[in-house]
């Protein structure tokens, strides 16, 4: 679990293939070892995965075909920056909100403009995953926790103020360029719910959108 705070820029210094379908990713860094051990989990850029190995300048991780079939790894290339998180240990504060570490989907950068200090920027929104989107709901983008500032049927923009521009890996970004989302958990749960409630339950239920939307969901 994890908070979508990014901790580190971490740099990619290489992909290389261990078996049919699978590769070993090293990432640069230098700050996430301080308390780090070989099976912890890491998100990076969004993604939860395992370390493997590390030092003081590297950690080390492999990506299953499952997982190269469901993000952007395989299209990384050395040089490359990554956002960097550790897992939330009990008793953390949680800054941002509650993050899996599991991409739902995957979202193209459609603009960036400057609003004063701040940032303003556009992603595209998958069909499949829009009814989990929700204006001034949270969304995670590359593993950064973020507040969906407007939200359109095809579209929806975040607010960026400038510390996290530039201590994340959004600084590096392009128009056209393609980022890792993770919707809100909370919203996915509430969907399953209703599903079992109103196929167990003749009387129609009592949380609606409308509900939801008084509610601050």
């Amino acid at each position: 679990m994890f908070t979508g705070i990014v901790e580190e820029i971490g740099v990619v210094k290489s992909l290389s293939s261990i078996g049919v379908s699978q590769l070993e990713l090293c990432i640069g860094c230098r700050l996430i070892q301080d308390d780090l051990k070989i099976g912890d989990s890491v998100a990076i850029d969004g993604v939860c995965l395992t370390v493997v190995r590390f030092s003081k300048t590297e950690a080390i991780f492999e990506l299953s075909a499952e997982t190269l079939g469901q993000t952007l790894f395989s299209k990384k290339r050395t040089g490359d920056r990554v956002n960097l998180e550790r897992a939330l240990r009990l008793g953390d504060r949680l800054g941002g909100h509650i993050v899996q570490g599991h991409v739902d989907s995957c979202a193209r950068l459609l603009a960036i403009q400057r609003a004063g200090d701040f940032f303003e920027i556009d992603f595209s929104l998958d069909p499949a995953i829009k009814r989990y989107v929700v204006h001034k709901g949270s969304i995670s983008i590359n593993g950064i926790s973020l507040t969906i500032a407007s939200l359109k049927e095809d579209q929806f923009q975040v607010a960026i103020i400038p510390h996290t521009f530039h201590q994340t890996s959004l600084s590096g970004l392009d128009v056209a360029d393609e980022v890792h989302i993770e919707t809100d958990m909370i919203g996915r749960y509430i969907e399953r719910l209703l599903l079992y409630h109103n196929q167990e339950s003749k009387e129609p239920s009592k949380i609606t959108p409308a509900f939801l939307r008084d509610h601050g969901f």
